[in-house]
């Protein structure tokens, strides 16, 4: 069982950054590949970013990609999302979550464990 817990949310102007985190319980951290996912409101909810279960790989949706980097320090048990040259459109509940999967996935159905998310709000 794993427990998630984001934090770090918040408003920002566009164009600015912020680093979101997530916590997780558990001794088994390591033994996860992690992800986070947004959701707007009136949207689906989607994949953001992905990291193995090292912190050796990751990938990213493209519409994030140069702008954010997924990272993770399995010794503090947490996940963190840098987010830089954010857009109005960034602005969404961000999840994270984790999966068996070694190298993360894009797929939300991939993942067993969720967090409750924490807002993002960019104003332009």
């Amino acid at each position: 069982q794993v427990q998630l817990v984001e934090s770090g949310g918040g408003l920002v102007q566009a164009g600015g950054s912020l680093r979101i985190s997530c916590a997780a319980s558990g001794r088994t951290f390591s033994s996860y590949g992690m992800g986070w996912f947004r959701q707007a409101p009136g949207k689906e909810r989607e994949f953001v970013a992905a990291i193995s279960r090292s912190g050796g790989s990751t990938y990213y949706a493209g519409s994030v990609k140069g702008r954010f980097t997924i990272s993770r320090d399995n010794a503090k048990n947490t996940v963190f999302l840098q987010m830089n040259s954010l857009k109005p459109e960034d602005t969404a509940l961000y999840y994270c979550a984790a999966t068996t999967v070694t190298y993360g996935s894009s797929r939300s159905a991939e993942y067993n464990y969720w967090g409750r998310g924490t807002q993002v709000t960019v104003s332009s």
